[in-house]
């Protein structure tokens, strides 16, 4: 998957952004998965459930997105219709929910706090902002998805084909949970495996990521003894 050695050092900035942005990814997506096992077992309610959750989830989608990227910058030409493919749905992915929960935290949370909350602004069945939420974890099932052909059979990237194909293929999961007619806690439970398959990916993800800079930096050892 991973290129030349002139393209090591061309990409050796992608490299280092793609390992961070993939970690505080993971580390958003974690905090995620505790925060909403702690609302559906009644441990912390509204608003903290609401901030927590949003607030998680908003700081998954730009660093993921950025990762994506450095992905698409270290992929071989060969592969990089896979590669700019799952970029494109990660930016939406990253659009979609970006607006959601910025409204929410930014607007929603504070006028419902205040005793002025909006109807429009609500998330619940059938809201635009629950729709908008539901496109935005498609798109990221989508992109992992079509990530999926980018990585080797081998090492660490064959544990990223497997993450990446089990989170994609939950995307028709996700969105039967979102867009089922009735909403109801054994229905959100279906969803429960994202919160292996989404930390997961971006964790190995950073691990790859953070391969390639070792791999560089021998390199670099290596050429300057040669």
């Amino acid at each position: 998957m991973i290129v030349t050695k002139q393209g090591q050092d061309r990409n050796k900035s992608a490299v280092t952004i793609g390992f961070y942005c993939a970690l505080i990814a993971f580390m958003a997506a974690a905090g995620y998965g505790v925060a909403q096992i702690l609302q559906v077992l009644g441990f912390v309610i509204y608003p903290l459930d609401a901030i927590l959750i949003y607030g998680f989830s908003l700081c998954i989608a730009t660093p993921c997105m950025i990762a994506f990227l450095a992905l698409h910058y270290v992929t071989s030409r060969d592969k990089r219709f896979w590669s700019h493919a799952a970029l494109l749905f990660a930016i939406m992915y990253a659009t979609y929910v970006s607006l959601m929960y910025v409204v929410q935290l930014g607007v929603a949370i504070p006028m419902s706090l205040h005793g002025t909350p909006i109807e429009f602004l609500t998330v619940t069945r059938y809201s635009f902002f629950w729709a908008l939420d539901g496109l935005g974890y498609i798109c990221m099932g989508l992109a992992t998805l079509f990530a999926v052909p980018v990585f080797a059979r081998q090492g660490i990237q064959r544990w990223l084909r497997w993450f990446f194909l089990a989170n994609g293929l939950l995307t028709p999961v996700i969105a039967f949970v979102y867009f089922y007619p009735y909403f109801s806690i054994p229905l959100l439970l279906l969803g429960l495996p994202w919160l292996i398959t989404g930390p997961g990916s971006m964790l190995l993800l950073a691990l790859f990521f953070r391969k390639l800079i070792y791999f560089e930096a021998s390199y670099s050892v290596n050429k300057s003894i040669l």
